[in-house]
């Protein structure tokens, strides 16, 4: 016989109070009255869920174990009857009537040719504070933008008069078998823009032999996202290491047992960046919450960002590397790298790869693309004798949105590609199916492109294949790329308050 506490929901609105406020989350009661001065979002969100089911608010921006995780278990209250809950019916506001119009309308994904289509049909269809989390970057999104710009400071050399009936564009990442040569990299908080959230990437991967990327602030759980692998699929690992490290260590290792055959390390967050299309979200609403909290300084402009990643360690340091070769097998890659000076100490270090990243534009502004690094670290590691070496692999993110980033990036020294924010739109537009058919379209650009470029196999792409003297040139004028501008969403200021003039 179960000995699990059954409380009625008059017994949880007893407890809506900052005194004593207890919540419902997935069916549990929980008593969170200790916890809402330390939640990373301010405690007004959670106040204004009190004596009620927080579920819906927090299943979107929460890893599913959040609550579970950071809750002593003396504050796991027990379960909810559910016949004591009131049904509440939603009331459907203008917006959320017009996004399912919209939804309805959607373009046929037969007519979505490129990942631009993806994200313009995200942009319309997802709700609006999922888009601004989404696709937000730092202070004034300069290197967000110049992310995307640098692929056309590179220019082809393509070979001509070479028998390419038949072309390979399959791979191998850190020893892996990939049917491209590339891997959908880690985005957090899936379910913000679908109900399966990062399902729909598993899935997807699994039918087409894509290798993805797991982030530590999915919104589906670490073992859901497994559970759902198809036998022999391949996953990497995301890394925000928690300032408790013993969290860190079982959480590795757990993700080691289970098959994980990478592990990457995100070391250019000590401190998230001002994303403020993201922060804006949160003045929407300003005054709902508990009246008790009125008069209190409650930081409410940080945005989804903020409040799910307090626990990131910002201590973390090259002496920590030495303990992470210790407590796992897994080759680890260091993700973020952006000078050469730091790809020789990574290389020094005894790490398996690095991925010169600026996270999407999401963190330090104005700083340089991932495929500039590129060329920067390939000439600093050449000179050591630390390049080429097929214990060390090289991989970019950032901007990629056709098969030609992707072959420019391999020519200038790249093993592969990280694919984030298109995989992302994908599927908020079109759930799995969205997912597979970015994946076709990205096969159907590397068949192509490698035919005209002359490249039987990818190991024909050769650093001869391209032009990037002016990729360093930021003042250099290229054609203007229509479709990303089109899809770009300028930043906002601050608005006044509606009032009568």
């Amino acid at each position: 016989m179960s000995n699990t506490r059954v409380l009625t929901a008059s017994e949880v609105a007893a407890h809506a109070s900052r005194e004593s406020c207890w919540i419902i989350v997935h069916g549990k009661v929980y008593d969170v009255t200790d916890f809402l001065d330390e939640h990373p979002g301010g405690s007004k969100i959670i106040l204004k869920y009190a004596g009620k089911d927080a579920t819906e608010a927090y299943e979107p921006i929460h890893p599913p174990d959040a609550i579970t995780t950071n809750l002593p278990v003396e504050k796991h209250l027990g379960a909810i009857d559910a016949s004591t809950l009131v049904k509440v019916v939603k009331e459907v506001t203008p917006e959320e009537k017009r996004r399912q119009a919209l939804m309805a309308a959607r373009p046929p994904l037969d007519n979505v040719l490129n990942m631009h289509d993806f994200e313009n049909v995200a942009k319309m269809v997802l709700p609006e504070k999922a888009w601004a989390y989404y696709s937000s970057a730092s202070d004034d999104e300069i290197t967000l933008r110049e992310n995307r710009m640098a692929y056309q400071r590179v220019w082809f050399r393509p070979r001509i008069l070479r028998d390419v009936s038949s072309v390979d564009w399959s791979t191998t990442i850190l020893g892996q078998k990939s049917s491209l040569p590339l891997y959908i990299s880690a985005t957090a908080l899936g379910k913000l823009g679908h109900p399966d959230g990062e399902l729909c990437l598993t899935k997807a991967a699994a039918n087409h032999g894509v290798i993805q990327m797991i982030a530590t602030l999915a919104s589906c759980s670490f073992d859901d996202i497994i559970n759902a692998a198809a036998p022999g699929q391949t996953f990497f690992l995301q890394l925000y290491v928690n300032r408790d490290r013993e969290i860190t260590k079982k959480y590795v290792q757990h993700a080691e047992r289970r098959g994980v055959k990478g592990l990457f390390i995100t070391v250019d967050a000590p401190q998230l960046g001002r994303r403020e299309k993201d922060m804006r979200m949160k003045f929407v609403d300003d005054d709902a919450g508990a009246e008790v909290q009125k008069g209190q300084d409650v930081k409410k402009d940080q945005g989804v960002a903020r409040a799910i990643s307090s626990f990131i360690d910002p201590s973390l340091a090259w002496k920590d590397i030495p303990w992470f070769r210790s407590i796992t097998k897994v080759p680890i890659i260091l993700k973020g790298i952006a000078t050469g000076e730091d790809a020789i100490l990574a290389y020094e270090a005894g790490v398996q790869g690095i991925v010169l990243s600026n996270h999407g534009g999401r963190q330090l502004d104005t700083s340089r693309s991932g495929l500039e690094v590129l060329v920067e670290v390939t000439t600093a590691l050449r000179k050591r004798g630390y390049f080429p070496d097929p214990k060390f692999e090289i991989y970019v993110d950032g901007g990629v949105r056709r098969a030609s980033d992707v072959l420019k990036a391999i020519a200038l020294g790249a093993k592969a590609v990280g694919v984030g924010r298109p995989f992302l739109y994908a599927f908020c537009a079109y759930g799995q199916e969205g997912v597979e058919r970015a994946i076709q379209l990205f096969r159907d650009e590397f068949e192509m492109n490698m035919r005209l470029l002359g490249a039987r196999t990818i190991d024909e792409i050769v650093p001869e294949m391209v032009d990037a003297s002016s990729l360093s040139a930021h003042t250099v004028l290229t054609p203007d790329d229509k479709l990303f501008n089109n899809t770009y969403q300028p930043l906002a200021l601050a608005k006044f308050k509606e009032a009568k003039l």
